[in-house]
């Protein structure tokens, strides 16, 4: 049996709302996706040494506190620096339509704004991983 591809979900800089990353990595796991969730306020180059030392398949940053242009840019830097500029890394959270061609522009592989359908989220990330879909487990 193939293992579960595993994502990297965290909530970078000063932000202290985990709600919606929580529903994210639920989702994730639900869709069958090993998560790894940082928890709050942690900082860009913690979240780089934690997706290789995790060896993640993705990082997905969430971010609600206005800083996401910075901070995303910030942590493919520093994923860059561990030389691991090959993790794609998807951002959400709230996100000004303005600033989406910008996040990718600064390296974001995908970039979901609140309100993003889940099945979206999980269906993006499986195509930025490969991963495939998993078994249904309801009962014929």
């Amino acid at each position: 049996m193939t293992p579960p591809v595993r994502v990297l979900v965290a909530k970078p800089g000063l932000d202290g709302h985990d709600r919606g990353a929580k529903l994210v990595a639920r989702g994730l796991r639900d869709a069958g996706f090993e998560v790894v969730f940082t928890g709050i306020r942690r900082r860009v180059d913690d979240i780089a040494t934690t997706a290789v030392q995790e060896d993640v398949a993705l990082v997905g940053l969430s971010i609600l506190s206005g800083a996401h242009l910075a901070l995303t840019r910030r942590t493919i830097q520093a994923l860059r620096a561990a030389g691991a500029d090959d993790i794609p890394v998807v951002v959400g959270g709230t996100i000004p339509a303005g600033d989406v061609d910008r996040l990718y522009e600064a390296g974001a592989a995908a970039v979901y704004p609140t309100g993003t359908a889940l099945d979206t989220i999980v269906a993006g990330i499986r195509v930025l991983t490969a991963a495939p879909e998993a078994l249904s487990t309801t009962e014929d």
